[in-house]
């Protein structure tokens, strides 16, 4: 879907929203074409983060840098043609029709006026068609359910060909198929994918490398296979459960166990 991946490097992040810190001197590192994980428990910081990267919370401390440099001084237009987000409740209430939502993806890549070129069109038409939405191109937005708009979203996303595509629970009110489906996207991808996730089971199958956050701090991080572990369920989730190499896949694959509750810390 896009032509290039970027270089994504946070080092020392600090927010804080007003008296309350929200992360606390966070570094990670996004290197390009990799499918890179935020997990933790509500609350851990994960949004907080995602948002100074895609340049909405600005950092109390600590850069943010896009292939090296820092996205905090790139011009408005020129970190349009390079970030794309797709953001948790982001689904306005557009008057517009989808395909024009989507079109909006294109919007970095024109001059002020210019109108849609056959590109900009054969673009949109993939990247609906890409997440099971071009029967949706003609219908209001506003009249979408919470599934549809999510799937519209990511299409405007993909419109927008970024080489550094952020997204905060991209999955949410998705069926299986359709997470299946846009995860499958994201992993296909040459651009450098940021996303925050839930479901640990789908993280540990779709990304490279799983930052864990926990009250704003990086408590874990590395390779699905490493970071997942029965001792971080319970000192991070405050749960019991069970950590196997899945059999076909060989991903690991969590089983919580319900009935053993862990209080947080004690693992």
């Amino acid at each position: 879907m896009t032509v290039s991946s970027s270089d994504l490097t946070v080092d020392g992040v600090t927010l804080s929203a007003g008296a309350r810190r929200l992360v606390q001197d966070i570094s990670l590192t996004a290197r390009p074409g990799e499918v890179v994980g935020l997990v933790g428990p509500n609350g851990s910081g994960k949004s907080s983060l995602l948002r100074a990267v895609y340049r909405v919370l600005r950092p109390d401390s600590g850069t943010v840098r896009v292939d090296g440099d820092d996205a905090w001084s790139l011009p408005v237009r020129r970190l349009a043609r390079t970030v794309a987000a797709v953001v948790q409740d982001g689904a306005a209430d557009f008057d517009l029709a989808v395909r024009e939502v989507v079109a909006m993806g294109r919007t970095p890549h024109k001059r002020l006026l210019d109108g849609d070129t056959a590109e900009d069109t054969r673009i949109v038409e993939s990247c609906l068609a890409s997440v099971d939405a071009a029967d949706l191109a003609d219908r209001p937005f506003d009249r979408l359910s919470g599934g549809e708009r999510q799937r519209v979203l990511v299409a405007r996303a993909l419109a927008q060909r970024p080489s550094l595509l952020v997204l905060d629970e991209p999955t949410n009110h998705l069926d299986i198929r359709h997470q299946l489906q846009v995860l499958g996207i994201l992993r296909a991808l040459p651009a450098t994918v940021l996303v925050a996730l839930h479901d640990l089971n789908l993280a540990a199958y779709y990304c490279d490398r799983l930052y864990v956050l926990s009250e704003g701090l990086v408590t874990a991080s590395g390779p699905p296979a490493e970071v997942l572990t029965p001792g971080l369920l319970g000192e991070v989730y405050g749960v019991a459960g069970e950590v196997t190499p899945h059999p076909r896949t060989g991903a690991p694959q969590v089983v919580f166990l319900p009935e053993e509750r862990v209080p947080a810390g004690s693992a």
